[in-house]
């Protein structure tokens, strides 16, 4: 049946009157008389009946029988468009995050100390990106987020910045060289810890900035992983060059310094799948992330 008929009959159904009916659905009464018309010829019979009072309609037997059904067929209609409802509070669902550990330990504790809160229901799994799937985990919904720099990121991924992040120097607390401030040839006298996950593991972005600038340091150490960076150089006498926000979270153990080379900051950013966008439950989560970040919702 035509929802347009669907509509007449629910309408004349609740106000038994030509006029209100069609100024309700926004329609002439010549439209709603014809619209009436077609109700009968595929009913086979009379739906409404004048009113012996002179006043309004009456519906008949049949179109009484009609009323839960076509009450039925509209909400659900309705309930097509209406917006995915999200109760975070009462939510049970598993969120998956695809990040690798340098974002993980800026923003993992305030993310699951809020989430704790607001939401005890919800569960919260890190995983360590694969950049040859993410995009078919993305779209297919194994991950719900990406959180990371822009490199190797989907053109299609919508995309938020999270923080900005300088770096820093480390070095344990009581280091031998003392507290003072670095200059390059300290700096490149010191062995120093390095965090590679590709490419010549004893050579970064420092690295090259450095051969910019006719310095070279020695590399005595690299990890594949942010979270050993801090203990290694806590328990040595290693320096490390890695994003602030992330080494301030070991201030107790670590001294940090000011690097004595230009290093551009990094930018963290999530990524969802466009399908997400308007999806409440994959807002919420990325309202919780700026909120982690210390970013305006």
């Amino acid at each position: 049946m035509d929802i347009d008929l669907l509509l007449t009959l629910d309408a004349l159904l609740q106000d038994r009157n030509i006029t209100h009916a069609a100024a309700r659905l926004g329609i002439s009464q010549p439209a709603l008389s014809a619209r009436l018309a077609r109700l009968r010829t595929l009913f086979g019979e009379p739906l409404f009946i004048p009113s012996p009072h002179g006043r309004g309609v009456l519906p008949t037997p049949r179109a009484e029988a009609l009323r839960p059904q076509v009450t039925g067929v509209l909400r659900g209609i309705s309930a097509m468009f209406a917006p995915t409802a999200f109760d975070a509070q009462t939510s049970s669902r598993t969120f998956v995050i695809a990040l690798h550990e340098n974002p993980a330990l800026m923003l993992g504790t305030a993310l699951l100390n809020q989430v704790g809160t607001d939401a005890p229901g919800i569960r919260l799994r890190f995983a360590l990106p694969e950049m040859a799937e993410l995009p078919q985990q993305l779209e297919n919904g194994d991950v719900d987020l990406y959180i990371g720099v822009s490199a190797g990121a989907h053109d299609g991924w919508v995309r938020r910045k999270l923080l900005d992040d300088a770096f820093a120097t480390a070095q344990r607390k009581g280091h031998p060289r003392g507290t003072g401030a670095l200059d390059l040839e300290i700096y490149c006298a010191l062995s120093h810890l390095v965090v590679s996950s590709a490419g010549d593991p004893f050579t970064g972005f420092v690295d090259q900035t450095l051969a910019g600038l006719g310095y070279q340091r020695h590399v005595a150490m690299s990890t594949q992983s942010y979270a050993m960076a801090p203990a290694l150089v806590a328990g040595t006498d290693l320096v490390c060059t890695l994003p602030e926000r992330m080494l301030k979270q070991f201030a107790s153990t670590l001294d940090l310094f000011a690097p004595p080379l230009p290093l551009q900051p990094i930018t963290i950013n999530m990524y969802w799948h466009p399908k997400n966008s308007q999806d409440p439950a994959n807002a919420w989560l990325r309202e919780q992330l700026l909120r982690a970040a210390g970013r305006q919702v």
